[in-house]
Parts: structure tokens; C-alpha cells; sequence
């Protein structure tokens, strides 16, 4: 539930010091879930025997049509007809579990702080980088938590594949 908040208050930053951000020439497209997609909050981040293993907090994403009927059963009172952003996460218990990160594996992120300043930091869709980069994002404490966004993952035979961090204004 803590996420929550976290996300409210980084969605609030980015909103104002992102208004006027470019975004790549690319607009915001929703990512086509799949069956072997999971999505989370990544809570951590070890090495083990030369391998990165994300510990992972499961959560239910939904995204346009499909987020109105979860939004509606559980925020029924709140006067909406439905989630203000027009996604909804539900994340009903905080159990975690660990995959271990594919040697070649796709990282694709849509903000983070670049330069060491995340007052500069800008909206570019689905930009690769490497998985070093991401391990060591993960690891670094600064105003945009990078862990405060939620993670769609792709996982084939044990291992993830492919990391692509979900945007939430």
C-alpha cells in the first residue's frame, strides 16, 4: 500500500517538472500483455553466481477498458466512473519472489534520471539500455526512485527476458 503513495508523490514530480519534457516524437502506447508477462514492483536486486535476480512484488495491472470494472468493485464510492489515469493496479498481498535476469535480456525505460540530476530527467518511450545500467539504477537512492514504478517482465524458461518499465503520470 506504501507503493501507492510513493507513486502518487513521484507521479506529482514528474507531472510538474516534466510538463514540457519531450517524449521522443512517440506518443504513450499501452503494452500488450501476454501469458508469459508478469507485472511488479521490483523490490531488490542481487548478484548470485555472476547472475542478477530481481525479487519481485506481483501485481494486477490494468489499462484502459479493462481497468474501469476492477476500479468500479473497489473504488465503487469514490464518484468516478473510473481510474483517473485510466489504469489501476491491485496489489493485495506483498509476498515476493525471485527470477533470475536472462544474460541477454531487453531493458526498455521510460524515465530515469540520466544525469545525476532528476530535475533534468525526461520522458523517452521504450529506451534500451543495458542491464548494468539498470542494476546500478536500481541500486542508487535519489528523488526518482526507479523501484517506485511498476515492471511489466517477460519470462521464458525460468529467466526474464525482457523489462519494461510502466510510465504512471
Amino acid at each position: 500500500m506504501k507503493k501507492f503513495g510513493m507513486i502518487a508523490v513521484v507521479a506529482i514530480a514528474c507531472l510538474t517538472a516534466f510538463s514540457f519534457a519531450p517524449t521522443g516524437g512517440r506518443e504513450y502506447t499501452p503494452l500488450e500483455q501476454s501469458s508469459d508477462m508478469e507485472s511488479g514492483y521490483i523490490e531488490q536486486v542481487q548478484e548470485r553466481d555472476g547472475h542478477y535476480i530481481l525479487s519481485i512484488d506481483g501485481i494486477d495491472w490494468f489499462e484502459g477498458q479493462e481497468a474501469i470494472a476492477p476500479f468500479l468493485e473497489r473504488e465503487g464510492d469514490s464518484e468516478l466512473d473510473g481510474p483517473p489515469d485510466d489504469y489501476y493496479i491491485i496489489n493485495d498481498e506483498s509476498s515476493l519472489h525471485d527470477l533470475p535476469i536472462a544474460e541477454d535480456a531487453e531493458v526498455l525505460m521510460q524515465i530515469y534520471n540520466r544525469t545525476g540530476n532528476a530535475a533534468e530527467a525526461d520522458i523517452i518511450w521504450n529506451e534500451p539500455i543495458s542491464i548494468e545500467t539498470f542494476v546500478k539504477l536500481l541500486s542508487t537512492e535519489d528523488d526518482l526512485d526507479i523501484k517506485s514504478f511498476p515492471y511489466h517482465l517477460t519470462v521464458q524458461n525460468g529467466e526474464i527476458t525482457r523489462i519494461v518499465q510502466q510510465y504512471v503520470p
